[in-house]
């Protein structure tokens, strides 16, 4: 595995270190070792598959509180996607600030989110497959969101969504009470 360090601290972009033959080729997707020697996350309790049937959609910005704050590793299985990141770290040089980048089927890049950023994507092609690996478990209670379109951090998309859920579009403005402080 590649691992390609991005502007916002702690995060990067992962690329495969494929095994090529004339069959194909084979490479790793998680290796506890390679990634502990970067000293990203190590343990992985979940592994979230999402489907997005309609170009367009939007998923996000989600994360979840101390002490149930989640690394992600996300990748696209089928499709294309832009996933953005955005730092959420208090005391953090990069506070507030986000990033994006293309995963699709066919670059096979990923991106890991460490604890206290929110994530999300908008598919850039119809039936775009997403698989997540997590290091904790969904916690209702510590569940947070921010606005994709939330003034305060304006993170730019490559195109407006046109499906988005009801639960994402009701995320409040940013307020860092209830965005940053404890459940």
């Amino acid at each position: 595995m590649f691992f390609h360090p991005i502007p916002l601290s702690g995060a990067y972009l992962i690329e495969l270190d494929k095994k090529a033959d004339e069959r194909g080729f084979f490479a790793r997707a998680f290796c506890e070792q390679e990634c502990g020697q970067h000293g990203l996350a190590t343990h992985i309790c979940q592994v979230n598959n999402s489907l997005s049937t309609r170009k367009g959609t939007l998923r996000g910005m989600h994360y979840q509180l101390a002490p149930k704050a989640e690394t992600k590793i996300v990748r696209c299985l089928r499709g294309a996607l832009y996933d953005v990141i955005l730092d959420l770290r208090i005391g953090s040089s990069t506070f507030g600030k986000s990033f994006g980048a293309d995963l699709t089927a066919d670059n096979r890049r990923m991106i890991y989110v460490p604890k206290g950023f929110a994530h999300g994507f908008i598919t850039l092609t119809d039936n775009t497959e997403a698989l997540y690996f997590v290091d904790e478990f969904y916690s209702p209670g510590h569940e947070r969101g921010i606005r994709y379109d939330d003034p305060k951090f304006r993170i730019s998309w490559p195109a407006e969504p046109s499906v988005i859920s009801d639960k994402d579009k009701a995320f409040p403005s940013f307020d860092a009470v209830w965005h940053l402080g404890e459940p």
